[in-house]
């Protein structure tokens, strides 16, 4: 991926949202051709010269120095996650040259231990594109019920969080808010496309998001990004029915995501849940015995 394209098409984006009211640009009445802030307008904020920033959103420099880069920031207004974002992008090109194809993702010793820890509790372990690495039985059932419990452990044929929310009919109707959670998707892989401009597989799923959805495509232009959180959906699940739920995101050390689901204790939304659990272990346990060998005869 071009990192210098995407960096000045983050400056010009964030620039186009500012509005010279919010950051107390006079206008003095005059007719604006462009929404937001006019570029050397920004410049001046920032306190670099109107030159160089536009060679910046044009993709022409890529030697914006931390402290350059941090008077952007603040003239734009960006929170962490977005300024994390910005000198990512701006380093990405030196940071290292064509990528190469990157080994396959596994779940570490430690991230299975959590997950066990948590037992009854949802739990996915996502890679650092989406992809699922893992789940627990409550796990699979609150969000791919409809998908084979062993899919995460084929590579090739892993389930994508972000292909389930765009392009999977069940998906799309598991949250209520479904536009919500599809930004908050595409504001996290546009976290991760800054942190690994290399990465060729992740390009192939930024492309094929792009093609097959005009809604991610729409989203992917407007550059938001977000790292991690919590976030609160409205679930309407078909075995259990509507449900508010928690979903907690803990980053681990080798950049993989292991989000949360939890309900208010007490709430029926719990009760729903705890069902939706209780029903899950019974099914895996009843499959588990049908596969079991017929037990030999007595004589």
């Amino acid at each position: 991926m071009d990192t210098r394209r995407q960096l000045g098409e983050f400056l010009q984006t964030r620039r186009s949202q500012l509005r010279p009211e919010d950051v107390g640009v006079a206008t003095y009445g005059d007719r604006r051709r462009v929404p937001g802030l006019r570029r050397e307008e920004l410049a001046l904020l920032a306190g670099v010269s109107a030159s160089y920033y536009s060679r910046l959103e044009q993709g022409q420099a890529s030697n914006a120095s931390p402290e350059v880069l941090d008077a952007l920031a603040g003239a734009l207004r960006l929170d962490d996650a977005e300024r994390r974002h910005l000198h990512e992008l701006a380093s990405g090109g030196r940071r290292r040259g064509a990528g190469r194809r990157p080994g396959p993702e596994r779940v570490s010793p430690a991230t299975r231990q959590l997950i066990a820890t948590l037992g009854d509790v949802p739990v996915v372990v996502l890679g650092r594109r989406g992809d699922v690495l893992a789940w627990n039985t409550p796990g699979h059932a609150l969000y791919a019920g409809h998908l084979a419990p062993d899919s995460p452990d084929a590579p090739r044929q892993r389930p994508n969080m972000a292909r389930l929310v765009f392009l999977d009919a069940h998906t799309r109707d598991l949250y209520a808010g479904w536009a919500a959670k599809a930004r908050a998707v595409v504001a996290t892989l546009r976290m991760v496309s800054g942190r690994h401009p290399d990465d060729p597989l992740l390009a192939a799923l930024l492309g094929e998001l792009t093609v097959k959805s005009p809604e991610f495509a729409a989203m992917w232009a407007d550059h938001r990004v977000k790292a991690g959180g919590d976030a609160v959906y409205e679930m309407r699940h078909p075995l259990v029915g509507t449900m508010r739920v928690t979903q907690q995101t803990l980053w681990t050390a080798d950049d993989q995501t292991v989000v949360v689901a939890t309900t208010e204790p007490g709430s029926p939304s719990h009760a729903a849940m705890t069902l939706l659990v209780h029903s899950a272990a019974a099914g895996r346990a009843s499959a588990a015995q049908d596969h079991q060998p017929d037990a030999p005869a007595r004589k």
